[in-house]
């Protein structure tokens, strides 16, 4: 099930994440030009309703249909959601989150109706045609359907969320994201879902809270400092300062899930950080002008509205303080008892756990496939999003190969639901084995459980550098 929703979760992040710069330009723009910004410029702001109404809608619904029906369904996703966007004086991103894919589902089944039927000649007229038409007709349906549709769900939305505003139970959202997240369904929520609501507050406030919710790298600081603070196992204790220094400036957050994962616990830790945080934001009325993207105080610092910005910090330093206090006890006390403090120990024993609790095997490092390592030319680190953490991952297996004389075994980095066919040697972090296990079947897996001291960067090289000795 956890796979499922992953997947799910994956496919709507998607169609935003290789967006996200047109986002943070459109943030800039917000946060600069229109007359509440830094730099008020009344011609410069004329650029942010089109970006909002047309671009940004348009850029997810171009790459929905991408995702299913390829770049036929990306053209045919952009021209069908222009009718979504002119059918209602909603903002339309979760219109186009519905009609891009659905646009490109439609032409790709089309091209299978017609596929060995066209006459030699015409093939051409027929592929160009057939998306002028049905994309027509598509955003016909649009403009009188799904755009109505949809503005009456964000109505119903946006009375929500402000009912939760005014009765403050709005912060309590971080009780649901912070287990969330540590699952690796960080960038699902995210970009999902508070990118495209986030967004819709923006436009009639010029800034929003729901940025605010997930990307707060508070919580994972004040667990990070707390192991390095307060853990005994010289492992966890020395990999947690290089790991805070990614998470808190490179906004790479699932540099911290192992060690949440580590101990259960610290899940109270992390919600109460995170709630105490939305709490402060929520009754100072603080938002972010566009998405902090990745979730890098840095990144705080460059969509804080003018005059916020050291408010907007001041929200990052509690999250991280009310974690560090609760999170600090809970590893000394564990580092008293007799469970094991090693890290990746640790970690074993909790996947062990949550794989028997649902019935299913436990993935075992490096088990499985069978490949001739003379010949590998290929490593493919891969995590939920194809960014950050494997991106750091596949830099650090990378140094490592390189340290031992393997310099011939180019290592990328990619989503784990886009893993390049004909890949044979994949590494990710062992909550995403079965979705790597189902994108390359052929391949063989290798799972970590700590992206900056997993000792399986060590058994990878040693494996390979033994088979070409």
């Amino acid at each position: 099930m956890k796979a499922q929703i992953q997947s799910f979760g994956r496919f709507l992040s998607g169609m935003v994440m290789p967006n996200i710069g047109a986002f943070i330009a459109w943030g800039f723009i917000t946060a600069l030009f229109i007359p509440s910004g830094w730099i008020p410029n009344e011609e410069l702001a004329k650029m942010v309703g089109p970006f909002l109404t047309y671009v940004l809608p348009l850029l997810i619904a171009y790459q929905g249909g991408k995702a299913v029906g390829g770049q036929r369904g990306a053209v045919m996703g952009a021209i069908a959601t222009v009718g979504v966007v002119t059918g209602t004086t909603y903002v339309m991103f979760m219109g186009a989150m519905i009609m891009g894919p659905l646009a490109g589902y439609v032409i790709k089944k089309f091209d299978e109706a017609v596929r060995g039927k066209v006459p030699a000649g015409f093939e051409m007229l027929v592929d160009n045609f057939s998306v002028g038409i049905i994309g027509m007709l598509m955003g016909i349906i649009g403009f009188y359907l799904i755009g109505p549709f949809m503005g009456v769900i964000l109505a119903f939305l946006t009375t929500g969320v402000q009912v939760l505003v005014n009765t403050g139970i709005f912060p309590l959202l971080g009780a649901f994201v912070e287990p969330a997240k540590v699952l690796f369904l960080n960038n699902a929520i995210n970009h999902g879902i508070f990118t495209p609501l986030g967004a819709e507050q923006v436009a009639t406030a010029g800034k929003s809270i729901f940025y605010m919710i997930e990307t707060n790298p508070g919580p994972g600081t004040g667990v990070l400092l707390a192991y390095w603070r307060g853990a005994k196992d010289p492992v966890t204790k020395g990999s947690a300062p290089g790991a805070l220094v990614i998470h808190l400036l490179g906004g790479i957050h699932e540099i911290s899930f192992p060690y949440i994962l580590m101990k259960p616990q610290l899940l109270i830790a992390t919600i109460s950080g995170s709630v105490s945080a939305l709490v402060y934001y929520n009754f100072m009325g603080l938002g972010l002008s566009g998405p902090p993207a990745p979730g890098s105080i840095i990144a705080y610092l460059a969509m804080a509205p003018k005059g916020s910005t050291l408010s907007v910090i001041l929200g990052v330093f509690i999250a991280a303080a009310v974690t560090f206090a609760i999170a600090t006890p809970i590893i000394k006390l564990s580092n008293k008892s007799s469970e094991a403090t090693d890290l990746e120990t640790a970690q074993a024993q909790m996947k062990s756990m949550k794989a028997e609790s649902k019935g299913q095997s436990v993935p075992v490092a490096g088990a499985g496939r069978q490949l001739n390592l003379r010949s590998l030319k290929e490593i493919v680190f891969a995590c939920d999003a194809g960014m950050g953490s494997s991106a750091m991952g596949a830099a650090i297996l990378t140094k490592r190969l390189k340290q031992a004389g393997i310099t011939d075994i180019n290592v990328s980095h990619a989503s784990v639901s886009e893993i390049p066919a004909g890949t044979q040697y994949v590494v990710c972090h062992r909550d995403l084995a079965e979705r790597a296990e189902k994108s390359a079947p052929e391949a063989k897996i290798v799972t970590i459980t700590d992206f900056m001291a997993a000792p399986e960067y060590a058994q990878v090289v040693q494996e390979i550098a033994e088979a070409r000795a």
